[in-house]
């Protein structure tokens, strides 16, 4: 336990960061699979709306500082591969 002031106040915000964080990784994460389902039921209509909505969360956690840039380029490239290789 801290004994700083400063230190308990800040246990309290990296608990609230911490939450928020998670939030955004969770959200993220589920866009992702859902665009992976869309692509496995090869339904392009679906996935492309699915690959809109997973661009979105993975920048809304880029911005958050929840993920890398790289991570991000990285992971929309290959689900854009991968609804645009669809028939």
């Amino acid at each position: 336990m801290p004994n700083m002031k400063n230190a308990k106040k800040a246990v309290k915000t990296i608990a609230k960061r911490k939450v928020n964080n998670n939030d955004y990784k969770a959200s993220m994460k589920t866009a992702i699979k859902n665009v992976e389902k869309a692509i496995a039921s090869k339904d392009k209509a679906k996935a492309e709306e699915a690959l809109h909505v997973a661009i979105k969360k993975i920048d809304k956690a880029c911005a958050a500082g929840v993920v890398t840039a790289n991570y991000v380029a990285r992971n929309k490239s290959r689900l854009t591969i991968k609804v645009n290789s669809m028939e």
